[in-house]
């Protein structure tokens, strides 16, 4: 009997891990969504709704948001639309940044 109440709670323990690890996930990439929408609204209110050229300590703090993301192709699409060389561009950038992260959530 000892036996079997044995193999029966190892098995409910290992089930148990598994949710707690299920559960562990699906928090994490919770926590990034929340991340990245965040970062959206701050980049649609603080540039492209502004209607005036982004100050420095604007983009310092987008700056931040991006890499709190942690994620490379967020932060290596975000590089491309910062070191754009031109309006058009940079227009070009924006799209592919606001889709990436579009698709990322």
């Amino acid at each position: 009997m000892l036996l079997i109440g044995n193999v029966y709670f190892a098995l409910q323990a290992i089930l148990t891990s598994r949710e707690l690890a299920d559960a562990r996930s699906q928090i994490a990439t919770d926590n990034s969504d929340k991340k990245i929408l965040g970062f959206s609204r701050m980049f649609i209110d603080d540039v492209l709704n502004s209607g005036k050229e982004v100050d420095f300590d604007t983009r310092l703090k987008l700056e931040n948001a991006v890499r709190d993301i942690k994620d490379s192709d967020i932060l290596a699409q975000w590089n491309k639309f910062v070191n754009s060389t031109s309006e058009a561009q940079a227009q070009i950038e924006v799209k592919n940044l606001l889709a990436l992260l579009m698709e990322k959530m």
